[in-house]
């Protein structure tokens, strides 16, 4: 009998070694998409910063009408508004009885 909980440990310790290993693995997958993620995010804000300085917005926008403009300001405020709503109603998801 003592044989048999011998073994036993053995694969508990070979088991909970495998679980770290792979816990750290996910860990350092997990690091690299962040900094996968906020590298794209950078990129992404300095082509938009790029194309908005090479399209002289503010310019355009000055000298001629300005209802495209009001049309984008209306859609990126509906946006919002929806992502918002969206955002109170899965925070209100639990009920407290």
């Amino acid at each position: 009998m003592p044989r048999d909980l011998s073994r036993r440990g053995a694969f508990e310790q070979a088991s909970t070694h495998t679980s770290a290993t792979k816990h750290r693995s996910i860990a350092f997958v997990e690091l690299m998409t962040t900094a996968a993620l906020a590298l794209s995010t950078a990129v992404a804000v300095t082509a938009v910063s790029i194309g908005i300085a090479r399209a002289d917005v503010v310019g355009v926008v000055a000298k001629g009408d300005g209802a495209p403009l009001a049309i984008a300001l209306f859609i990126g405020l509906l946006l919002s508004g929806m992502g918002g709503l969206t955002a109170v109603m899965a925070a209100d998801h639990t009920r407290q009885d």
